[in-house]
């Protein structure tokens, strides 16, 4: 029996069915919705609506941090004073649309008349949206939401945070280490948070030839919401080609 590209022969195999019968014939066993193709084509939607929605956009900065923080923080106000200063250097700002640093860096763009992403992502414990996103673009799965980052964004700001922040941190460090993608802006604000890593990166990841010099010029730790601007400013506007070849 043959289905599209599938062609079974003999009874171990089982139906392969019929096309036709199963689209116009309402589905009562909603079992495939769980299984893997349906994931596929669920993921392969999640990638459509996303790359229609952000190729429209203009150049953003994607911005990360913590959740938790709240708006008295002092790293708060510098995402909002941050955001400001990318909007008046001609980007917009995409973050993960949820509270803390997040809603911090959209308040900044979105009080500043700039361009406000939002890629929110479906948990279990569900996070709210914040009110400072102009466009919100919803995700399931992590792996394509950080695809839209590096994909949409000209660069990554990256705030005091926990596990996720570490995660985006450390997937666009081995990007760019490994050609992946060509090398963009990466700044880590707050040098009190970050200096203890960068110590340990260079005390054990370096001294012990897991890295190579240069990796450790990857990125720029500051405390100056101007000179985040400056490192923006200096890479240009324009996106050139796409940083995944295509």
């Amino acid at each position: 029996m043959r289905r599209g590209r599938l062609t079974a022969r003999g009874p171990a195999v089982g139906d392969l069915g019929h096309a036709d019968v199963g689209l116009l014939n309402r589905e009562r066993d909603t079992a495939f919705l769980h299984t893997d193709p349906w994931r596929a084509l669920r993921i392969m939607g999640e990638f459509v609506d996303g790359f229609d929605a952000l190729a429209r956009v203009p150049p953003c900065v994607a911005v990360f941090g913590s959740a938790r923080l709240p708006p008295e923080h002092p790293a708060y106000a510098a995402a909002v004073e941050v955001s400001r200063g990318l909007v008046r250097a001609g980007f917009g700002v995409i973050t993960g649309g949820g509270p803390g640093i997040m809603e911090a860096a959209n308040r900044g763009a979105h009080e500043e008349g700039g361009t406000s992403v939002g890629c929110t992502i479906e948990l279990p414990h569900e996070q709210r949206a914040n009110d400072f996103v102009d466009l919100r673009i919803d995700f399931r799965y992590f792996f394509v939401r950080k695809t839209m980052f590096v994909k949409y964004a000209e660069g990554f700001v990256v705030y005091p945070g926990g596990f996720g922040t570490m995660d985006e941190l450390f997937e666009a460090l081995t990007l760019i280490q490994t050609g992946k993608t060509r090398a963009f802006p990466l700044v880590l604000f707050g040098t009190d948070f970050w200096g203890d890593l960068v110590q340990w990166m260079r005390r054990r990841l370096l001294s012990e030839g897991l890295i190579s010099p240069g990796d450790l010029e990857l990125f720029t730790v500051t405390d100056s919401p101007e000179e985040v601007c400056e490192v923006f400013a200096r890479a240009g506007l324009g996106r050139g080609p796409d940083r995944d070849g295509e």
